[in-house]
């Protein structure tokens, strides 16, 4: 500001004056957006400037229009039962709202104004004005959306309305009961008012950034939401934006590019400039806008490294809104605050849910926080009908705004029609710790109230709703005091969209990672229904194949890339430790469901033991499809930078086998002990794998013994058959003499050994006889885990044997 004279200093701050210790004269908002600007800017992040009103402005308005003992009276008539929560906030706001602003506050304010319009070149200015409160945004409170923010407002008598109207918002219902919650005076919170130059993100778009996954507080991934046009629609949840999830400690390496997800959102509405009477608007986007990412894969990375500067700077997890400007193509951090949910949690301590015996799933959407509920739904389409809400029931509602927040507090979970993992129902869904499906699209259509269901927030990115009530156990971790072993104890993981929920256990890395898991769930398709798609005669088989590869202009780009990024979250959960990827395991049946798939694959009358594993990788019928797999890999160590990926070959039956596989996977850039160290591990699941293993060794780095098929093809025993149930025992003796001894050439050959079977999970004490015998490693479900540790711990120290 030009010519600041001491009036102007008590009443406005620019906002490059102001440290993040200025919330109690500017409030948290404010004083960190000058906290950035000061320190941050330097590091080449981009905020608006402009500036913010005093607290001490805030008690000027309020002693000069005599409110403040008026506002008094009114909340303790309120407190006392006098009055309703209603009538106590409409009154205290109709103070605001027909007060005059005191001269030398709006000589200041105007002051303000025409120098950051003068400094911009233009006459009325675009700002944005956002509410601030003196005791905002402390690390145990959130106050997400409880004030108002007016956006687009041009020239000196829109500006000081609009700056009347956010003190009047101080009062809004849902401001005056978030504050009674969280223990705050409501006679002691001023509230200042942050002033911005607008950035034109109605051309471009905007969103919301976490320096930490919202869901399972994994502290290595930033996630992004975006969407065109103004912010506010992310924020409130009105539309289902974009997702990406950034791999931070790979975003140093200038030649990766660590996006290990990346989801499309509809973006049905982007919000607009509009005119003087109703200065926003929210109009449809084009078909074109909705098939297209908002965000560049450099602008996603670009924003991640600024996230990791932010909370760097202020040494905690951070929550972040961007704006990007349609006219520049200039990237905007517009706030920042601390992260307030997964931040605060007890690390090392966490409790899993799983519903058992469920009903048909009714709709999904994405999950909030991790915990599943059974109730009765309560379904309210709109805000004026929220009295009829039944305490304890669950939510069912299009989408949520701070107005809802009473009733949030009192459901059990909710569902929502829209938004993201950064909308207002899922910020305030984690805050209050009620599990949430948001982003249904279809919820209030297919749902009524009265009606039974089970919400599951338990199975990773996707939220079910389930028919009826379900029974739902419960299980509490505490791996705090766990000992290192010398037996690593590492993780059986196929599923992506879970694999963050696993990351607080002291794992020694993943010992199996299905790649048929992320191509049966993300990809859908057979890669050569892809790869020869014009040989695809069946029209219907055809339109899902083209509707799920839009935005790719060659539909195997797409295999390629939902597989490297599938198998990307996997890997990250463990980085730097290792990632064992079994290559493609399907029997010939399987991939013949996917989409596409009868076409390609052969009929068999036992696939268990048929055209499966390596056997397909140098088959005419397959190669194409195992070079699509190759090219995954590849994308996945050298382009992303996951280096911790060990690949494994599947059901290789032959020494001539193991060099076909090898050669093909080298025709594809993937040379064993090459390409930054790449190992090669065999699976160990049938007997000539244990008979020829000396063999083995002097082609791969190590064996993975699978015990399912080991088991079976050792007594002969179809593992799928009832009638042979009995018979199918991966501790009879003679499967124990096929692993004693594969373990005991591998350990002679130096080469490493582990078990990523089932047996280990089935049966604890199973460990005891791995332990003693010198495997390596041994690999087992989540869930399994601490019991199967403590086994290895006391087998180790000679408790068991």
């Amino acid at each position: 500001m030009d010519h600041t004279n001491d009036s102007e200093l008590r009443f406005v701050r620019d906002l490059s004056t102001l440290v993040r210790q200025d919330v109690p004269l500017v409030g948290g908002k404010n004083s960190s957006l000058g906290e950035m600007i000061g320190a941050l800017t330097s590091e080449g992040i981009l905020v608006p400037p402009g500036f913010a009103t005093t607290a001490e402005c805030y008690w000027h308005y309020v002693d000069t229009n005599n409110i403040r003992h008026k506002m008094d009276k009114l909340i303790s008539q309120w407190q006392s039962g006098k009055s309703t929560l209603a009538e106590t906030g409409q009154a205290c706001r109709n103070l605001f709202l027909h007060g005059d602003w005191p001269a030398e506050a709006a000589s200041a304010i105007v002051a303000a104004y025409n120098g950051l319009s003068k400094k911009a070149g233009l006459k009325n200015l675009s700002v944005a004005v956002r509410s601030s409160a003196t005791a905002e945004d402390l690390p145990d409170a959130s106050f997400a959306g409880q004030q108002e923010t007016f956006l687009n407002i041009s020239g000196i008598d829109a500006l000081l309305n609009a700056c009347r109207r956010c003190y009047a918002s101080l009062f809004t219902d849902r401001a005056i009961s978030y504050r009674r919650t969280k223990g705050f005076d409501h006679m002691k919170v001023a509230l200042s008012i942050g002033v911005q130059r607008m950035v034109r993100s109605d051309l471009g778009g905007s969103g919301v950034m976490f320096s930490i996954d919202t869901e399972s507080g994994f502290d290595k991934i930033v996630l992004i939401n975006a969407a065109w046009g103004l912010g506010e629609n992310v924020v409130q949840g009105v539309v289902n934006p974009d997702e990406y999830q950034i791999f931070k400690p790979l975003l140093t390496n200038p030649m990766t590019v660590p996006i290990v997800g990346k989801k499309l959102g509809e973006k049905e509405v982007k919000m607009v400039y509009g005119n003087e009477q109703m200065p926003t608007r929210n109009v449809p986007t084009s078909k074109a806008e909705r098939a297209a990412f908002v965000l560049s894969d450099q602008e996603i990375l670009q924003l991640a490294r600024w996230a990791c500067t932010i909370e760097n700077h202020y040494k905690c997890p951070m929550d972040i809104e961007w704006a990007k400007d349609g006219i520049t193509g200039d990237l905007f951090i517009v706030q920042a605050r601390p992260e307030t949910v997964q931040s605060r949690c007890d690390p090392g301590i966490f409790k899993t849910y799983k519903v058992v015996k469920h009903g048909k799933p009714l709709v999904t959407g994405l999950s909030i926080g991790a915990a599943a509920v059974s109730g009765r739904l309560c379904l309210i389409e709109s805000a004026k009908d929220i009295g009829k809400f039944v305490d304890g029931s669950i939510l069912v509602t299009e989408t949520t705004d701070p107005d809802w927040v009473p009733i949030m507090k009192r459901a059990a979970a909710i569902i929502t029609d829209h938004g993201g993992r950064t909308s207002h129902a899922a910020i305030v869904s984690r805050e209050l710790g009620v599990p949430a499906v948001v982003g249904t699209g279809n919820s209030t259509f297919t749902l009524h109230s009265g009606q039974d269901v089970t919400v599951s927030c338990a199975e990773g990115d996707t939220g079910f709703v389930y028919e009826g009530i379900s029974e739902i156990m419960t299980e509490t971790f505490d791996v705090t005091h766990l000992p290192p072993t010398k037996t690593q104890v590492m993780l059986n993981l196929a599923n992506p969209a879970s694999a963050f929920r696993w990351w607080q256990l002291p794992a020694d890395g993943i010992g199996l990672a299905r790649m048929e898991f992320v191509v049966s769930n993300a990809i859908q398709i057979h890669p050569m229904a892809l790869i020869h798609f014009d040989k695809i005669k069946d029209e219907p088989t055809r339109q899902k194949i083209s509707k799920l590869t839009t935005g790719y202009d060659r539909k195997p780009d797409y295999f390629v890339d939902k597989l490297a990024r599938g198998l990307a979250t996997l890997c990250a959960s463990v980085y730097p430790k290792p990632a064992i990827i079994r290559m493609s395991d399907f029997k010939t049946n399987e991939y013949a469901g996917l989409i596409g798939g009868a076409q390609f694959e052969p009929k068999e009358e036992n696939p268990m033991i048929g055209f499966r594993g390596a056997s397909r990788y140098y088959s005419p019928l397959y190669q194409e499809g195992f070079d699509l797999e190759c090219r995954a890999i590849m994308r996945l160590r050298e382009d992303m930078g996951f280096y911790n990926a060990i690949v494994m070959i599947p059901f290789c039956r032959t020494i001539n086998e193991a060099k076909k596989v090898l050669d093909v996977m080298a025709k594809n850039g993937l040379v064993r002990g090459e390409e930054n160290g790449l190992q090669v591990y065999v699976m160990c699941e049938i007997p000539s794998n244990v008979i020829l293993a000396k063999q083995f060794t002097q082609h791969f780095d190590g064996f993975s013994i699978g015990s399912n098929d080991l088991t079976q093809l050792t007594l002969g025993v179809d593992r799928d058959s009832g009638e042979l149930a009995d018979l199918f025992d991966e501790l009879d003796e003679a499967v124990k003499w096929m692993i004693s001894s594969v373990i005991a050439e591998a350990r002679t050959a130096g080469r490493k050994i582990g078990i990523c079977g089932q047996a280990p999970s089935d049966h604890p004490q199973f460990a005891a006889f791995l332990v003693n015998k010198g495997i390596n490693s041994i690999s087992v479900s989540p869930d399994s885990f601490l019991a199967v540790k403590k086994h290895v711990i006391a087998a180790e120290q000679g408790l068991i044997e």
